[in-house]
């Protein structure tokens, strides 16, 4: 049965009253369908909706009315302002998946191209959990949109099987990278030592990464295997140093139009986390490094990415999942941060137990440490000297008290 066009008017009695919502959100949230949930305010009951809402990115809250909660996978500024109406889970995205897999999800509300010559549509370059789950979803609202790229890949539905759809045009969300500063500059110039040609990247979003992407344009034949596509590639696709074929591999991209308009090419395919975040997949990567910005790195080398001066603001992502499949392919894994905040006031190389938040990769989830000020290789040290490792790439007003402070944590050895 052909699907029904959809008033997003009468959004609420297409939902099933009291279930569980998957959202499409990231780069590919639907502000059409995102507006028609706010609209439908207490006619929809207690539902509950559930996504990967990303900071500066995702500004909707799905809360229509005081019945209404989410469960939501990153912490927003909005999200975190609902209070207890927002459920935020720190998981790593293989574990998100797996949620997913295993819960009741009642509907779906998500972006899609138009039917093809084939009947299907085409989840564009969003399709990290959606287009693994929507099988066994039972109502599927899509949000059709014209100025959505058709990408290369299997990932893809049929037309006939969508419940209820609307037709709108939507660019997609964006983030556009921010400029290098001299900080990240030199962090990129640093990370750039350890990458020969050949290698496969997994990076996230930022500007430590993106600097760390543009500092590669001088090698040749790179691959790209993660689970964000950021704008920094297309740097790298103009400098020729990507290798010959479909060699950009990833579930989301997140950037402006200028990577948008590059998504559809030979060089591009998009996956789900059910490969992307594979275990068997990555351990097959040829030459994997794992490039990841955090905000503080203590002395154990130990990497805290979530928990910034106004408190928790990311979950774990996917780096613990990248961490575990790079070392199991015999990769590399590097963390990236500013050495200092505030001025050169805080160092962000911080004593054990100094440290804010929850642990986002552990000391034997992370090879290499870069600052601006150099890179420690943490690599078959022992505890003294990786803390020594780590105190020569911190701020240099503060390498004498972090030396003190860990000769009071070793005399507890």
């Amino acid at each position: 049965m052909a699907p029904r066009r959809l008033d997003p008017d009468n959004l609420a009695a297409a939902l099933p009253c009291g279930g569980r919502v998957l959202v499409g959100a990231c780069s590919g949230e639907s502000l059409v369908l995102g507006e028609a949930v706010a609209r439908a305010g207490a006619a929809l009951g207690p539902m509950t909706f559930t996504g990967v809402f990303v900071p500066g990115l995702n500004t909707r809250a799905y809360l229509a009315n005081p019945l209404c909660r989410v469960e939501t996978f990153f912490q927003t500024p909005r999200l975190k302002a609902a209070g207890e109406a927002a459920k935020f889970l720190p998981l790593c995205y293989a574990d998100i998946f797996a949620r997913l897999q295993t819960i009741r999800i009642d509907a779906a509300l998500f972006m899609a191209t138009p039917p093809d010559a084939e009947g299907f549509c085409g989840f564009g370059p969003i399709v990290d959990f959606l287009a693994a789950l929507w099988p066994r979803i039972p109502v599927r609202i899509a949000h059709i949109n014209q100025r959505l790229p058709r990408v290369a890949g299997p990932c893809r539905i049929p037309f006939e099987q969508l419940t209820a759809y609307v037709e709108a045009d939507q660019d997609l969300l964006e983030i556009p990278d921010a400029p290098d500063d001299e900080a990240s500059r030199a962090i990129g110039e640093h990370i750039a030592r350890f990458v020969p040609d050949g290698a496969t990247i997994q990076t996230g979003l930022g500007k430590i990464p993106g600097a760390a992407l543009r500092a590669l344009r001088n090698r040749r034949g790179l691959k790209i295997h993660s689970g964000l596509i950021p704008e920094a590639v297309c740097d790298l696709e103009d400098a020729d140093a990507l290798a010959e074929g479909t060699v950009v591999t990833g579930g989301v991209a997140i950037g402006s139009r200028r990577l948008y308009g590059r998504v559809h090419g030979a060089a591009y395919r998009f996956l789900p986390v059910s490969y992307t975040h594979a275990p068997g997949v990555l351990m097959r990567l040829e030459n994997p490094i794992a490039i990841n910005s955090v905000l503080e790195v203590d002395l154990f080398g130990h990497a805290y990415a979530e928990f910034g001066a106004g408190g928790l603001m990311s979950g774990p992502g996917g780096a613990s999942d990248f961490a575990r499949g790079v070392w199991a392919a015999g990769g590399l894994r590097i963390v990236a941060l500013a050495a200092s905040a505030a001025k050169g006031s805080i160092s962000r190389i911080v004593a054990p137990g100094a440290a804010q938040g929850p642990v986002s990769l552990g000391r034997m989830d992370t090879d290499i440490v870069v600052t601006e000020h150099g890179a420690a290789d943490l690599r078959g040290l022992d505890h003294h000297e990786r803390a020594r490792a780590l105190i020569t790439i911190a701020p240099p007003d503060h390498r004498d008290r972090l030396g003190e402070q860990w000769r009071e944590v070793a005399r507890k050895f």
